[in-house]
């Protein structure tokens, strides 16, 4: 397979931690250029994770002939011009989470990669997590029955202050939303995944701790067209961090304490067991070997525009209900 050359737009956290070491490590990966304001903080970032160049405009990298796909690592608000931008130029996009502040915007990408013929995709990586696969195939089957229920919960105490590299998450304008937005776009793709269309959104969204533009608590009960419920709980203000999966089928029950720990707990009429289902690697090395697999053999990435666009249909939905 001919090495994919990637261009990373953004240096932020999730770029660091995760981003840029796939593009360094995958070995169909070429890691060309990165783009940050600041020159030498981009000259260093580059050299650390290997890239052959570093810019200080995000449309260098989107303009340069040697790319052939980028990376968007940016904040919410700036997904879809540079989305739109980087499609005009003829590059394959894999873009963060969530895929935009609305549908809107959501139905634009979707329309440039189409009219330029390129891939697009959203980087919801817990898609490719082995304990969702495990679960998928387990509900599937029908090994657990009908599927009654489904209830996630995802905490993690975060209140950032001005000024701190993360604190672009609270303002409304930037970010779209609190938690919700932020994590709780995971577990509904999570969700739309494994039990397929939501028809029916209620939520409770608001600020219960802190004061500030984005609500730091929310919750949000779904119907899915087979008829099953789903919960979903998220917040920036509890203090003990969650990040739990149950789904309750007339057969028997699927039980994961923490998705990137990947243990999984099935009680069914054999009794209960325990498997575990360890992610083995970075999971944005799962995500970008798939993206980049999809554009060599012109298919679909596993998770694409119009997965993301679903999303927030239902992000839509819990911020705005009728």
């Amino acid at each position: 397979m001919k090495k994919l050359n990637w261009g990373l737009i953004g240096c932020g956290d999730i770029a660091r931690r995760r981003v840029a070491p796939a593009l360094r490590d995958l070995q169909q990966c070429e890691f060309v250029s990165v783009n940050r304001k600041d020159h030498s903080k981009a000259e260093a970032f580059a050299a650390e994770f290997g890239a052959r160049k570093w810019v200080k405009e995000w449309q260098e990298v989107v303009s340069d002939p040697d790319i052939d796909a980028v990376y968007i690592a940016t904040p919410v608000h700036l997904h879809a011009g540079q989305t739109i931008a980087a499609a005009e130029a003829g590059k394959h996009i894999l873009c963060e989470k969530p895929m935009a502040l609305n549908v809107r915007e959501c139905d634009a990408m979707i329309a440039a990669a189409t009219a330029n013929g390129v891939k697009l995709g959203i980087a919801y990586y817990r898609h490719f997590y082995p304990v969702i696969i495990r679960s998928k195939n387990i509900i599937t089957r029908g090994d657990i029955g009908k599927i009654v229920s489904v209830q996630m919960n995802a905490a993690s105490h975060f209140n950032a202050l001005p000024g701190e590299p993360r604190y672009w998450l609270l303002v409304k304008e930037q970010s779209g939303g609190g938690p919700m937005m932020d994590f709780g776009c995971h577990r509904i793709e999570v969700m739309l995944n494994l039990f397929g269309p939501i028809v029916k959104v209620r939520s409770v969204v608001n600020q219960l701790s802190f004061a500030r533009e984005v609500e730091d608590t929310a919750t949000a009960l779904f119907e899915f067209a087979n008829g099953a419920h789903g919960l979903l709980f998220v917040s920036h203000a509890a203090f003990e961090a969650q990040d739990t999966l149950a789904v309750y089928g007339t057969r028997g029950s699927l039980h994961v304490r923490n998705l990137n720990s990947g243990d999984l707990r099935i009680v069914d009429e054999n009794g209960e067991r325990l498997e575990e289902h360890a992610l083995k690697t970075n999971p944005h090395e799962l995500l970008i070997d798939d993206f980049t697999r999809a554009v060599s053999l012109g298919q679909n990435p596993g998770v694409t525009g119009h997965d993301g666009r679903a999303v927030n249909v239902i992000l839509d939905k819990i911020y705005h209900p009728d």
